[in-house]
């Protein structure tokens, strides 16, 4: 029977995934414990990854060695980099996925794990010791040790499920929701409280027009999240269709409100701020005429399609009846109706920047258990949770990202200090690095501290080193080829670029925003022989270093000067309450939180600038 473990994950989501992944792939012997064992990877919301910073999330954790990326990749259907308009800062690698495909190709990778074992069951309990985890109870009756746990329950802690004025329980439609842990961590001194997200209704795209709607391709060529050659770009893409709500359809939304459970004050939970429900949207955006709907098939061969952008908990003939005004789904059929989701989380601030918490040692969150929203940003939290989990085991020190390294340092950053009280969504906005940590750079940035952690394996060092390396060679070579204006001119005219008027080198030329790197193959045949053995992605990693060379330089500085906070160690009995001169908040917030370092202390929500120079005049004496 089973025996006892390193580390138990329970729950098997995108969080419970990575964590599994990464413990048991350092060396760990993972035990992966989940209610149905179908359902591992499941994408219960929208069957796409990626997008706009959660794109650079994704690249993260494939740089760290972690699976998000090369299971998206060979499970996608369409591939589109967003805001390829604006600058390297803002683009995002986002992917259509094969829902089915996605889910049993995660099952894949896990099962040729050798230190992970499996277990289908709900755990109701957790087994303390003192102030430590020691394992989990089943709802068999099962005790099983481990020396650690980390928990990534999903939407699944007292899910409660709302469909007008029907309520149910469940962590997703079909599924039984996991009671018992929330009130355990309850009497353990733990915050808990409550969050609402939604999905929207699933159609028949058989009964769809889609001549009448207009059609989103993928892009021309696509590139792909992993870092690794082994995975490829697709070859071939499936359309997604963008059409509109109207003034019909939002009066017979209306017509439900009565029955709302969000308007009738049935659902207690905030729900997420940036992807409203659609009578939220139209309710609060009341001078507007329509709303955009996408419309995502769920995979190469299924006719399921997912409605974008009409996430809602109105009575399901209510929901039929307005989504067929809408254009394309005079026809539509239903195969099951939107909802709503309520679920406990807890609070964030509760946790150690290693997303251990502070009351129970051992004890790990991840995932929408810490009051994110997202695949992405439950994924990156595991994976982060299930490396510390074996780092502590083997009394190695904690890994720990900061956020001018990674999007997950931002993400991990934010919770522990400021908390959340609605579904935490990442932003590019939410990182004041931005330059620094594009999607484009995720494995200079990331690989070599995963490899020396013993997570990335070496063919993923090489390659990174291969990248790196070409993309030095190359800018050298940009600087050694100089031009003539008058081997430059007639190029340059057709490109509307001002005229040399000095001999001038590549590089130079290259930092001028209408110029890029395939443009001067055109300048002369030696350029495109010398050019034409580095790959597309040293083009671009060339480029945009070399373009923003003056901005990266100012966000690195910048960010130096906030690391000499970060090395401002605050010794763990640090009593805050004894320092007079601080706000009264200051010290609230201070003693509760426990900061690490100075330059976590200046980042807590209600400490003062004034509050961070007291602490650095007391550290320093």
């Amino acid at each position: 029977m089973l025996q006892g473990y390193d580390i138990i994950v329970v729950g098997a989501g995108h969080a419970g995934c990575e964590a599994a992944a990464a413990a048991a792939n350092l060396g760990s012997k993972v035990l992966l414990v989940t209610m149905n064992m179908n359902t591992i990877a499941q994408m219960s919301c929208n069957p796409a990854m990626g997008g706009v910073a959660k794109g650079q999330i994704v690249r993260e954790i494939d740089a760290l060695g972690g699976y998000s990326g090369i299971v998206t990749d060979r499970t996608m259907i369409q591939f589109r980099m967003l805001n390829r308009s604006k600058g390297p800062a803002m683009w995002s690698p986002r992917a259509q996925s094969d829902r089915m495909r996605f889910a049993e190709q995660w099952r894949l990778t896990l099962e040729s794990i050798t230190n992970l074992d499996f277990w289908q069951e709900m755990v109701t309990g957790l087994i303390i010791s003192g102030n430590k985890v020691s394992g989990v109870k089943t709802g068999m009756g099962l005790e099983i040790k481990a020396k650690a746990v980390i928990l990534t329950n999903g939407t699944f802690l007292n899910g409660l499920i709302h469909i007008g004025e029907k309520q149910f329980g469940g962590g997703r439609v079909g599924e039984k929701t996991a009671k018992g842990i929330t009130e355990e961590l309850i009497k353990l001194g733990f915050e808990a409280g409550r969050m609402k997200t939604g999905t929207p209704p699933r159609v028949d795209g058989r009964s769809l027009n889609f001549d009448k709607m207009e059609e989103q391709k993928g892009d021309e060529q696509p590139v792909k999240f992993s870092y690794l050659s082994s995975t490829s770009p697709l070859k071939k893409q499936r359309s997604c269709h963008i059409t509109y709500t109207n003034a019909n359809v939002h009066e017979v939304l209306q017509s439900g409100f009565e029955r709302s459970p969000m308007f009738q004050g049935r659902i207690k939970g905030l729900g997420p701020r940036y992807c409203p429900s659609i009578e939220d949207k139209i309710n609060r955006f009341a001078e507007r005429e329509r709303h955009q709907i996408f419309v995502e098939p769920e995979g190469w061969n299924t006719v399921e399609i997912y409605v974008n952008g009409f996430s809602t908990s109105l009575p399901e003939n209510v929901q039929h009846q307005a989504l067929q005004l809408i254009p394309g789904f005079e026809k539509a059929k239903m195969f099951r109706p939107g909802y709503a989701i309520e679920y406990d989380f807890f609070q964030p601030t509760q946790l150690n920047p290693t997303l251990a918490t502070k009351i129970i040692g051992g004890l790990y969150f991840a995932g929408q258990i810490n009051g994110t929203t997202g695949y992405e940003e439950a994924a990156c939290q595991g994976l982060m949770a299930g490396i510390n989990a074996h780092l502590r085991l083997n009394n190695k020190e904690p890994f720990i990202l900061k956020r001018n390294e990674a999007y997950v340092g931002v993400l991990i950053d934010d919770l522990i200090n400021k908390g959340t009280e609605e579904p935490y969504r990442m932003f590019t906005s939410r990182a004041e690095y931005r330059l620094l940590l594009r999607q484009d750079n995720a494995d200079l940035r990331l690989t070599e501290k995963s490899f020396k952690l013993g997570l990335a394996g070496k063919d993923r060092f090489e390659e990174m080193l291969n990248k790196q390396r070409s993309t030095e060679e190359l800018t050298s070579k940009l600087k050694q080829i100089k031009l003539k204006p008058e081997e430059a001119q007639e190029h340059l005219s057709r490109l509307s670029s001002a005229p040399l008027k000095d001999k001038s080198s590549l590089y130079n030329l290259l930092k001028r925003p209408e110029i890029k790197v395939s443009h001067l193959n055109n300048f002369s045949e030696s350029i495109k022989n010398t050019l034409s053995g580095f790959s597309d992605e040293a083009a671009e990693q060339a480029e945009v270093q070399i373009k923003y060379e003056t901005y990266l330089q100012r966000e690195q500085d910048n960010s130096d000067k906030m690391n000499r906070l970060e090395n401002l160690k605050i010794h763990p009995s640090f009593n805050f309450l004894k320092v007079p001169s601080l706000s009264a908040e200051g010290q609230e917030k201070l003693n509760k939180i426990k900061p690490k370092t100075l330059g976590q202390a200046s980042r807590i929500s209600g400490v003062s600038p004034s509050d961070v120079s007291i602490l650095m005049v007391y550290l320093g004496r």
